[in-house]
């Protein structure tokens, strides 16, 4: 324990204090720079002179962790030793549902505002000083935190005094506020900030998933572009306004900005040292937190409960313990081990009974990949999520246009995934199940993409194709493709103009195309039926041969079409009596 604790910085003096003077002292061995964003590190980052929150804050400025980025780099490696700069990969690393809440909330930024800029580190870094990553991302297969997370009671004393808006909906508290869940959103600012990500109808702060896209808005809410420095002090400022708040939050950023990597659910490094010295911790209002047990706004277990001082905020050291000389002092103790998550105990995955799959390009999927978890002994399990992932050089997508998709599995241990949208390029493809927040062996499925095709093919139009020798035709032959009944579009044809109904090879007279240098060709390839599955092809002329012709049109997918052409001399009529003038009478 005393191992685990060694990196605490001494508490006595104002946290806030020594989180700045943490703080330079960081920025004095890691040396200023420019990262490969080309903006400044958070060493250079000197909020502006205008930056300054906003109307409130998320969070009501509630304390936060103050604990800094670790001095060796973030990318996954065995732990050199234990020591304040040398923490184990689960410190820098982020639990894999908290990081795919961030990565979501990112990618429906850039599409519902592209000028926001919004990237993932930053929500990362919040959620890291606001609550160590959902507490080392112990949530459930939904992405609910599996106890809540709460700051302490806004009543002004030491805090901000913020009183009930919510009636203790969120809180649980009805006579003040208080920062609910991973982000820390007051219940006043998640009342119009809130959202709902993972579209199960209801926006709540305790989900990572909800409340890292209502973070996302938040921060880029007054049409704020987060590549500006100026812009993102101001944002950064808004969810918590303190100076020391922006600079420790920045270091995250560039921290992650350097690289990370995902750990399982449940696996996070805890942080230390909070900005109130945890005097603030507030308990999960449904289970009341007892000597030696982790608060829900606290981190690690205590001794035995700090006593506050009149008005709240700073504490005063315990009074010994009244208990005779040899009964030995309380010790911390460890927090009691939990229960397996349903994650925990999936061994591996099986197929669902997936039906083959096979789509032309441009369609829809009709059938979809099912996937069951299962424990060693071939036993369901319920509640986990499983993340199916689109690998390889490919157009296909899940609907939406995404290349992953998470879905929890339901009481059968059953997860579907979305449907799949076949792309243009055509073949197999692969899609890839893993258990997120657990290391077992992925399964594969393979879809198969073919060409578009038709099964039917009508002229759109009666008109008799006729010619004269050595003339154009008139009219152009246009055909609609149809796959059962639909529209066909996309389809490749070929068209070509053959000797007989029984020999289909290339007719040598009669009635021919024109290539681009103007020389007659009858067969002609390449050609495509557009967005209304029509195909009109090109000019018809005709040599000096008479007679019927045929002109046949083959599709992918086997639909053919036989248009009769004529080739006839031009009608004469008899000659009538004569219509020339009489000569002039002579006189």
């Amino acid at each position: 324990m005393a191992a685990q604790f060694g990196r605490r910085l001494r508490k006595g003096a104002a946290t806030t204090a020594v989180a700045a003077v943490a703080v330079a002292a960081l920025s004095a061995s890691q040396a200023p720079g420019v990262n490969d964003h080309g903006r400044q590190t958070a060493a250079d980052a000197t909020p502006s002179p205008d930056a300054s929150a906003s109307d409130g804050s998320a969070t009501g400025n509630s304390p936060y962790y103050t604990d800094l980025p670790p001095l060796n780099s973030p990318s996954p490696s065995p732990s050199t030793g234990p020591g304040p700069t040398t923490p184990g990969t689960s410190e820098a690393g982020i639990p894999a549902t908290v990081l795919d809440a961030y990565k979501k909330a990112e990618a429906a930024l850039r599409d519902a505002k592209p000028g926001c800029n919004l990237p993932w580190q930053l929500l990362a870094a919040i959620g890291r000083v606001e609550s160590g990553q959902a507490r080392g991302g112990r949530v459930n297969a939904e992405g609910t935190t599996i106890s809540p997370i709460l700051g302490p009671q806004l009543d002004g004393n030491g805090f901000a005094l913020i009183k009930d808006t919510d009636n203790g909906a969120y809180d649980g508290n009805s006579t003040y506020d208080q920062a609910v869940g991973p982000m820390q959103f007051i219940p006043s600012t998640w009342a119009w900030a809130g959202r709902d990500a993972n579209g199960d109808g209801k926006k709540d702060p305790n989900n990572i998933y909800d409340a890292a896209l209502a973070a996302g808005h938040y921060l880029c809410r007054f049409n704020w572009d987060l590549s500006d420095q100026k812009d993102l002090d101001r944002a950064i400022l808004s969810y918590n306004n303190s100076r020391e708040y922006l600079n420790l939050v920045m270091r995250w950023l560039e921290y992650y900005r350097k690289g990370t990597h995902e750990i399982p659910d449940g696996t996070g490094t805890l942080p230390d040292n909070r900005s109130d010295n945890g005097a603030g911790a507030s308990p999960s209002p449904s289970a009341p937190s007892t000597p030696g047990t982790p608060a829900a706004g606290d981190s690690k277990p205590k001794p035995s409960p700090k006593p506050e001082k009149p008005g709240g905020g700073g504490t005063t050291k315990p009074k010994p313990p009244a208990t005779p000389p040899s009964t030995p002092p309380t010790t911390p103790s460890t927090p009691p081990s939990t229960s397996p998550t349903p994650t925990d105990t999936v061994h591996h995955l099986e197929d669902a009974g997936t039906a083959k799959l096979t789509a032309m390009a441009g369609d829809t999927f009709t059938k979809r990949i099912s996937t069951r978890a299962e424990t060693k002994a071939g036993k369901a399990v319920g509640k986990v999520r499983i993340r199916f992932t689109i690998v390889g050089d490919t157009d296909t997508t899940f609907a939406g246009g995404e290349s992953v998709a998470t879905v929890a599995t339901n009481s059968s241990g059953v997860a579907v995934a979305p449907a799949l949208q076949a792309g243009e390029k055509t073949g197999d493809v692969t899609v890839r199940a893993t258990v997120v927040g657990r290391m077992v062996a992925g399964l594969d499925y393979t879809a198969t993409v073919t060409e578009r095709a038709a099964d039917a093919l009508a002229r759109t139009g009666d008109a008799v194709l006729t010619c004269t020798p050595g003339g154009e035709f008139a009219n152009q032959v246009e055909v609609k493709a149809t796959y059962k009944g639909a529209v066909a579009d996309g389809v490749a044809a070929t068209a070509t103009l053959i000797k007989s109904e029984d020999d289909p090879t290339a007719n040598d007279k009669g009635p021919f195309f024109k290539n681009a240098e103007g020389k007659a060709v009858r067969t002609l390839t390449g050609l495509k039926t557009d967005g209304k599955g029509l195909l009109k092809l090109p000019k018809l002329y005709a040599d000096d041969t008479t007679g019927a012709f045929l002109l046949r049109i083959n599709t992918e997918g086997g639909a053919t079409l036989t248009v009769e052409l004529t080739v006839a001399a031009a009608e004469t009529s008899s000659p009538g009596p004569s219509t020339s003038p009489s000569a002039s009478p002579s006189v």
